[in-house]
């Protein structure tokens, strides 16, 4: 099974525009990605539909913040993004005819089910504003500055 990737994508690119101070187009997230902008915009519709990012068109539009960072959780984020499968594995067959299967399958759906509960509970803790912080400290440490293209480029 595939992973999915798309919570760690978005929260990356939801930190990267907290820094900046302008909107940003779907062609720069794109390529800090290394995706297709039309990805982004597919993601970014659906964060806006939430209220997380806000969009305007034309000369000097693009994408922003529309949220306080400190009041949204990964929680948030991964429900906004249609609650997509959290582990990559799970029974070899969802109704076997075989009782030890059976018997695999129910200690397998709660131990699941256990891992599933413990995991979202954790996002709902961690704020976007304490990823925030968590890049701060690791840019004071580089002693560095922030830019977007220069990160990716």
């Amino acid at each position: 099974m595939k992973r999915d990737s798309r919570l760690s994508g978005v929260l990356h690119v939801l930190l990267h525009m907290a820094e900046l101070d302008g909107p940003v187009t779907s062609e720069v997230l794109a390529r800090a990605m290394a995706t297709n902008p039309v990805v982004i915009r597919r993601v970014m519709a659906g964060l806006r539909d939430q209220g997380y990012v806000r969009s305007e068109k034309g000369h000097g539009g693009g994408w922003t913040i529309a949220c306080d960072l400190s009041k949204v959780t990964l929680r948030d984020i991964y429900d906004a993004l249609g609650s997509p499968s959290l582990l990559a594995i799970g029974n070899r067959t969802e109704a076997p005819g075989c009782l030890i299967e059976q018997a695999v399958n129910a200690a397998l759906d709660q131990a699941f089910a256990d891992a599933e509960a413990l995991l979202l509970a954790r996002l709902g803790e961690v704020t976007l504003a304490a990823l925030s912080a968590g890049f701060h400290e690791r840019l004071v440490a580089r002693g560095g500055r922030h830019d977007l293209e220069a990160s990716h480029g």
